[in-house]
C-alpha cells in the first residue's frame, strides 16, 4: 500500500509475527467468520448417528483418546494407508469413522477447505458427551491435520492390563497428570469391552490358574457367564454394569465395589495415589455428577491440546481419510 510505504516495520516484531503464524494456538470461536455452521453441522450428525446407534458415543470418545496420544490431536488416526495407526493392534476395533466422514462432508459442502478433520473429531467427542447424557463444553478449536500417520507409532496409550505406575507414565509423557489420568478414564461409564481383553482375569489372572481377587465375589460369576472360559472373546461387556449408555459418574463406585470390568480400570482403587481421586466422583448427588462433570470437561480440553498442529502446521484435509 503506497501509502504506507513511509512506515518502517521493525524486523523483531516481522519475525515474532511469522512465528506465531506458525505455532498459532486454538480458542473457542475459531470459526465464527469462516464457518459459522460448523459446531451445529457436527452436533446434528454427532446426534442422529447415536440416536440410531448408541455406541457410537464411546466410539467416538476413543477415537479422540487414540488420535490424541499418538503425535497429537491432528485427526492422524483417520488416514488409511496399509501402516497407518488405523491398522495397528489396539486400533483394530475402532469405530465412528464414518460419522466424522459425515460431518466433514457435510462441511465442506458448506465451508470447503476451512475445517480441519482434528477439530471435527474434538467437537464429535464432545457432542458425543452430551448425547449419551453428560454436560458439554467449549471446545477449542483451530488445530491442523497431521500429514503423518505410522501404526509403529502407537505404543503410548495405556492397555486394559497396564499398572497404575505405566497409566501415570503414560499420561505423564503427554503432559496429563494423575488427576486427569482418573478423570479421563471416567470415559468408561459408557461403552464395551470384548471379553478377549479381560479374560485372564476371570480364570488364569498372573498365570495362577484363578481369577482376580480384586474382582467382587458376587460379580464374578456374571462376568464368567457373559465370558465363559474357551467362549467368543470377541463378545462385549458393559464396562459401567449400571449405565453402560449414560455418562454419569457411578463407574467409580463399579471401581470402589470390585466391579471394574478391566484391571487397568480396577487398580485406580488399589493404589493410594490414584483411589483418593476416584472418591471424589463417587456418590449419588448431583453434586458428585456436577464434580465429575466439570472436571472431565476440563481435562478434555487439556488432552486436547497435546502436541497441537497450527498456523501453517499440517493442513486442512478434503477428505478425513487422505491427505490432500
Amino acid at each position: 500500500m503506497e501509502g504506507y510505504a513511509h512506515i518502517k516495520i521493525p524486523f523483531l516484531f516481522v519475525l515474532l509475527s511469522a512465528t506465531l503464524a506458525v505455532a498459532g494456538s486454538t480458542r473457542v470461536g475459531f470459526y465464527k467468520t469462516t464457518c459459522p455452521q460448523a459446531e451445529a453441522i457436527v452436533q446434528s450428525v454427532v446426534q442422529s448417528a447415536i440416536r440410531l446407534n448408541q455406541t457410537y458415543a464411546p466410539g467416538i470418545l476413543q477415537l479422540f483418546f487414540h488420535d490424541c496420544f499418538v503425535n497429537g490431536c491432528d485427526a492422524s488416526i483417520l488416514l488409511d494407508g496399509s501402516s497407518s495407526e488405523k491398522i495397528a493392534s489396539p486400533n483394530s476395533r475402532l469405530r465412528g469413522f464414518e460419522v466424522i466422514d459425515s460431518a466433514k462432508s457435510m462441511l465442506e459442502s458448506v465451508c470447503p477447505g476451512v475445517v480441519s478433520c482434528a477439530d471435527i473429531l474434538a467437537l464429535a467427542a464432545r457432542d458425543s458427551v452430551v448425547q449419551s447424557g453428560g454436560s458439554g463444553w467449549a471446545v477449542p478449536t483451530g488445530r491442523r491435520d497431521g500429514l503423518v500417520s505410522l501404526a509403529s507409532d502407537v505404543v503410548t496409550f495405556p492397555g486394559p492390563r497396564s499398572s497404575v505406575d505405566v497409566q501415570i507414565k503414560m499420561f505423564a509423557n503427554k503432559g496429563l497428570n494423575i488427576k486427569d489420568l482418573v478423570t479421563l478414564v471416567g470415559a468408561h461409564t459408557v461403552g464395551t469391552a470384548a471379553c478377549g481383553t479381560f479374560n485372564d482375569r476371570l480364570y488364569n489372572h498372573n498365570n495362577t490358574n484363578g481369577p482376580d481377587p480384586a474382582i467382587d465375589q458376587a460379580f464374578l460369576p456374571h462376568l464368567r457367564t457373559l465370558c465363559p472360559n474357551g467362549g467368543d472373546v470377541t463378545r462385549r461387556v458393559a464396562l459401567d454394569t449400571h449405565s453402560v449408555n449414560t455418562f454419569d459418574n457411578s463407574f467409580y463406585d463399579n471401581i470402589r465395589r470390585g466391579r471394574g470390568v478391566l484391571e487397568s480400570d480396577s487398580v485406580l482403587w488399589s493404589d493410594p495415589r490414584t483411589q483418593k481421586l476416584v472418591q471424589r466422583f463417587i456418590g449419588a448427588t448431583r453434586a458428585h455428577q456436577s464434580t465429575f462433570n466439570k472436571m472431565f470437561a476440563k481435562a478434555m480440553v487439556k488432552m486436547s491440546k497435546i502436541e497441537l498442529k497450527t498456523g501453517n502446521q499440517g493442513e486442512i484435509r478434503r477428505v478425513c481419510n487422505t491427505i490432500n
